[in-house]
Parts: C-alpha cells; structure tokens; sequence
C-alpha cells in the first residue's frame, strides 16, 4: 500500500464515520467532516502534539474546530486517536441525550475538546485568546516548558462573522506566529455557494492583518504538509487556505448545500461508499485503518516524555508555581491580603467612584496574584483596570500583564474565554456595561463552559451623565442576571467592591461582571466583618430594632439613595431596613430560611436600582415599588438625571408614606 492509498483509506475512516453518525442520528451536518478530511488526517498524524492518554498535558498542541457544525470531523478523530472518552458508542450516540457527542463540540463533555464552538467565528477568537496564553506563558516558564501550537479549522462562516475581523486584525498586530488557521475553503454556505453573498479576496485581508498566507489544495496531502511546515516556522500568524470540496466523494452532493446541514439519504449513502472504495458497514473502520490510527495517536508519547525530563529538571519553585497556575489554585496569600484591605477600608471609610475603587482594590490584589492578566477595550483611564504591577504586553515583549484590546469588545471576551480554557492565568478586562450587548455572545460561551473570566464594565447606569442615552444602560442588569451560570455583580461601596472582586476570584467555575460607577459613594460598610457579605448575594445592610415597616431594596450607586430615605423615614418614626442586593445569583444558593430573613416580612417594600424592574419582583413581589427606569435615558449632569427620572430618596419616602396610608 502506497503512502497516498494509506492516507486515503485514513482520512475516509473519517468521512464515513461522520456520514454513519449524521445518517443514524437523521440529523448534522456531514459535509465538512467529508470535505476536510485530508486536513484533519494530515495535522493529526504528522504535526500536532497531543496525548490521548494524558489529555491535559500542559504543553500540548490546541485543536480548535471553530466550524463546530463539523462536529463529528472531531469526534471521529478523537475515537481513532485512542481518546477513552469517546468510544464507537459515543460516536453511535451523536446528538444524543447525555451523550458526549453533542451537536457541537462542548468544552466538558469528553477529554480532547478544548472548546465549546458552533457560533461562528468564537472559535477563533477563542484560539488568538489560546495563542496569547501560550506567549505568555512561555515568557514566564521558557521554551524548555512552554513551547506549542494553536491550530484552528475554520469556515466561511467563520470568516464572515465580524469578530473574526477583531480576532484576526489583534492576533497579526501582537504577531502570534504559532497560530495557525486553515480555512475550509469550500466556497458553499447554507443557502448556497458563498458568491451569493460575499466576494472577499480572504488571504489579502489577513495579509493586510499582518498575516502570512498561502493557498493549497486540501485534498493534497503532500501540499498540506508543505503549508503546514511553512506556517510553523513564520514569524506572524498564518493563514493556510485550503481548497475543498464539501462533502467530498458523494456523487450527488458533493460542492452543494444540499450536504451542508443534512443527512445524504440511504441511497447517497451507498453510492459514496462505492465511489470511495469503502465497502464496509456502517460504523466499521478495518482493523489496519484503526490500527494505523491508534499509531499516530501514540506519535507524541516520546515528545510527551521528553517534556517531563525537562519540566522535572526545572527548580521547585518554578515547578509547585507552573502547576499551581495550571491547577486554578489561588495563592496563599490571598486571603491574608485581603483581609487586612478590608480592616484598612473600615478605618479609612473612602468616597470613591467603585471603578476607582476597583482601581485600589485591584493594587492590592495583583501584588498577590501574579498570574492575573488585565486590559481594556481602549478605555483604560475610564474602566481603572491597569494598575502599578500591569505592565503593557506588546508584540516584542509578553512578559507584561496588560493587554490593550483595543476597540474589539467581542473579540477581546472571545480571546478571554481562550485564555482561561488555556490555563495558567485569569483574564480580567474593562469596557462600559453598555458594550456588553458587544460581549454577550462570548460573555454566554463563558459560562457555558465554566470559565473563570471577570469583566469590569463601568458607567453603570445613567449616573454616567452627559454621554446620554446610547451610553447608559438601562435594561443591562436584567440580560447580564438572565444568563444561566454567569455572576453579575454591583457592589455599593469600596468594602462591597473588594468582596466582589473576592468571590469573582474564587469562583474557578464561572464568569463574572463587576458593574461599577462613575459617580462617587460613599462608604456604606463602615465596620470592619471578618465575613465576606457579598457572599450571600444580598444581606441587611440597616437593621430596625423594631418590626420594620417599610424594607428598601438595592444594589449598587443606589444603595446610597435607600441608606439615606432610610435616614428620612427613621426621622418620621417609620421603622424602616435597608438591603444590599449585590448579587441575584448568589442570593439565590441561600438556604430557603435565609432568603426569607432577608426579605422580611415588611407590608412595604421597595425596590431601587437605576434600571428597568426586571427581576425585582422577586424582592418586592408584584404589588411591592419599584424606583427606577421605565425607559431610556437623557444626557445631562448625572444628579439631574436621577432627579429627572425620580429615582431619589425623596421619592422612596413618599412612596413609602403613600403606601402606608392606603
């Protein structure tokens, strides 16, 4: 057998088992995994570094199938290599309940998945966030330690999407020369050949990127090795633009939509195992072609072995450091540090914006944590997320801890989200809350997949003043809260925004936003709590020695408002509480008994939050009032604004008084 016929019998085990799969299932998208089977049978048996029998080796080599509709090119590939997760009856199972071989590729569900994608073009965003981690961590542990690839297969649709031109453009400006992306170039979409709707000269535009692009067939496996070792040795990010016919070798199908997102049928099925000389039944790959497989998955055990022999010769100091980064592990520190932050705040009570607060908090606990890395979508002196230890991270030089995003919000949280899967590092970054519509996408894959990534997003409400109201979000609080798995954290004060940095940090499972103001408060906390009370996700800041008629609910700048109409109605005589509402997800893990404490059991209950009620109910139940935003914002000085808008203590008095008179 010829090294051609070899390489063919390989890369067809794949396309049938992607075929079998997507036929039983009756649904999936077969296409993809037919056409780029000779990439994938090329990347995996000559260049990628990998070990199916230790999956989360540090320094492997990423796979990112940012195409995810191409799922099953992965999971067939994960069953040939040897990977114990996914066995012939995982691949049976396709898109099935509780099977490991989703629709899409899910980060979680099986060892050798390193990232959920499917929505276009968030797997490469995902894979520049995996290429800078790596620099990173190569300048921090050295090539002896840290030296491997990114690689990612995308499609036209990847390409299409408009993250991918933030991906692209930040990855060739920081000259990521070990990313690697070979676009599927097969020219068809769903509703048709992609000349329906774009005529991008693709490698132009990544040329004028910074990247180095070449052009092959990709069903040359000669040529797609000579592209690949062109691309490991360039000094930027490379663009390998596959040629391929989707759905290759279906007599009827092939280079159409029509084997896009469908299943080809029983006869298409045939008449492709005739055209590829495949006549075996379904879900049957000839012991030769798995065994030559199982080969190449062992290919990288000695490149494994080696890298042990280097890591253990390293000291055991830079050992315990490079595994206790990779593990997720806080350091000891951390606590102490911010424990003894908390007793000075109590001392010192500042007035401080939370941004500026965040600003201080974050000096004190990036002394401590040295694998924190930072940045902004270019709006560093607004956001305060570069401190004295956060030195710039420049395309010479990644020993730094501060990346300058630029104004690429959905790929800054895309590459965030790569960064975390990585390992080694927790990203946190800024940009205003109302950009988060820009992240969102990115801000959901985090937490589907559990991925520690804080986001500081600041001008908070309409307290951003003259900016106006396409800068000042209003219905924000209530789409960040309805994502499942995502903390949403609005601290009142400088004590609340410690906490909440806190928790966001020792949550390795979740991502988090800290929403903060422009607008000085001042100190709510003005005691020292050796508990950390945001943990609770809401707690009675002001208590009342008497059963309390009125209970006023807050978070965040307006906090403030309820400490002070609290003040107002105690000098009426009206037994009133105040509650902190930093966190609706977290006060939602309390005990039933504890929710119930905190609500209380006043006839009067009032809401506040300079946003729309969404979600307050909860607190106030339908009857309760709400103080807040029933639409949109003006531009003006900030405390015109919530005087025009009527969210004032003035207005929680009144409100209180006219509902106990009724």
């Amino acid at each position: 057998m010829t090294d051609l016929e070899k390489h063919q019998r390989m890369a067809n085990a794949i396309r049938f088992l992607a075929i079998d799969a997507v036929e039983k299932a009756k649904s999936g998208h077969p296409g993809l995994p037919m056409g780029a089977a000779d990439i994938a049978t090329v990347l995996f048996t000559q260049f990628l570094k990998f070990d199916p029998t230790s999956p989360n080796w540090a320094d492997r080599d990423r796979f990112v199938l940012s195409a995810g509709h191409g799922s099953m090119l992965l999971y067939s590939l994960l069953y040939l290599l040897g990977y114990e997760d996914f066995t012939l009856d995982e691949i049976k199972n396709f898109r099935q309940i509780g099977a490991r071989t989703a629709g899409h590729p899910e980060f979680g569900h099986g060892e050798g998945i390193e990232t959920t994608t499917g929505p276009l073009g968030q797997g490469l965003g995902n894979a520049v966030g995996l290429a800078i981690a790596e620099k990173l961590q190569e300048a921090r542990f050295g090539t002896e330690v840290v030296d491997h690839f990114t690689y990612v297969l995308a499609g036209d649709g990847c390409l299409m999407e408009g993250i991918s031109q933030e991906a692209l453009s930040l990855a060739g400006h920081l000259k990521l020369n070990k990313l690697i992306v070979i676009w599927d170039d097969n020219g068809i979409s769903i509703d048709g050949a992609v000349s329906l709707t774009d005529s991008t000269d693709q490698a132009a535009r990544f040329t004028a990127s910074g990247w180095n692009t070449i052009s092959v067939d990709g069903h040359d496996p000669d040529a797609i090795a000579a592209a690949i070792r062109q691309a490991q040795s360039s000094d930027s990010p490379t663009l390998i633009a596959a040629k391929t016919t989707i759905g290759f070798g279906s007599p009827k199908k092939a280079g159409t939509n029509g084997v896009h997102g469908s299943p080809l049928g029983a006869d298409e099925v045939a008449a492709t195992r005739e055209a590829l000389n495949w006549p075996h039944e379904p879900f049957d790959v000839p012991n030769e072609t798995l065994d030559a497989w199982r080969i190449a998955g062992l290919r990288s055990a000695q490149a494994h072995k080696d890298w042990e022999k280097r890591f253990a010769a390293q000291d055991s100091e830079t050992r315990a450091e490079f595994e206790r980064r990779n593990r997720g592990d806080l350091p000891a520190g951390f606590k102490a540090a911010v424990d003894d932050y908390k007793k000075l705040l109590a001392e010192d009570k500042p007035t401080m914006a939370t941004r500026k607060a965040s600003e201080a908090v974050l000096g004190v606990l990036n002394e401590v944590i040295p694998e924190t890395i930072g940045g902004s979508a270019d709006l560093t002196g607004s956001n305060n997320t570069k401190t004295t230890q956060t030195l710039p991270i420049t395309p010479e030089d990644f020993s730094g801890r501060y990346l300058h995003w630029g104004i690429r919000e959905h790929g800054m949280a895309a590459a965030m989200n790569g960064m975390a899967l990585h390992g080694g590092m927790i990203p946190y970054s800024g940009g205003f809350l109302i950009f988060s519509d820009y992240c969102r996408p990115s801000l959901r894959l985090a937490a589907l997949m559990k991925q520690r990534v804080i986001h500081v997003m600041t001008h908070d409400s309409i307290g951003l003043g003259e900016d106006g109201p396409t800068h000042q979000p209003v219905e924000h609080f209530a789409a960040l809260r309805a994502i499942p798995d995502l903390q949403f954290f609005r601290p009142a004060d400088v004590t609340e925004t410690l906490e909440c940095w806190q928790l966001a940090l020792e949550t390795d499972d979740a991502p988090s936003v800290l929403a903060l103001t422009r607008q000085n408060l001042i100190a709510q906390r003005t005691s020292y709590e050796e508990e950390n009370l945001c943990a609770r996700g809401a707690y009675v800041l002001i208590d009342s020695d008497d059963d309390a008629a009125v209970t006023l609910f807050a978070s965040g700048s307006e906090v403030e408002i309820a400490a002070e109409a609290h003040g107002q109605l105690a000098s009426a005589g009206i037994a009133a509480r105040v509650v902190s509402v930093p966190c609706f997800e977290l006060f939602e893990n309390q005990s039933a008994d504890y929710k119930a404490a905190v609500i209380g059991t006043s006839p009067v209950r009032i809401a506040i939050e300079a946003g729309i009620r969404m979600g307050w109910d909860r607190f106030i139940g339908e009857n309760g009032v709400f103080i807040g935003m029933k639409g949109f914002g003006a531009s003006g000085p900030y405390k015109a604004l919530y005087e025009h808008f009527g969210i004032t203590a003035d207005a929680a008095v009144a409100a209180a008084k006219a509902h106990l008179e009724a």
